[in-house]
């Protein structure tokens, strides 16, 4: 699975998580969910970083 793929599913996960800590009035579970939402949010601006550190190496290697 890709890490972005991943990172949606993590994402999800919290969702469903968060959701079903508001619905049990489980504050541990629903703060998990927030968490897990959190951490495949910063995985994502990983990723993005690394694609804009990939492109500019590409556009500075390019020999057209």
């Amino acid at each position: 699975m890709s890490d972005r793929a991943s990172n949606a599913a993590e994402d999800l996960k919290g969702k469903a998580k968060e959701g079903a800590g508001k619905a049990t009035g489980d504050e541990q579970l629903e703060a998990e969910g927030k968490i897990d939402q959190l951490k495949a949010g910063a995985k994502d601006k990983v990723e993005d970083a690394k694609d804009a550190v990939a492109s500019k190496f590409n556009d500075a290697t390019d020999d057209d």
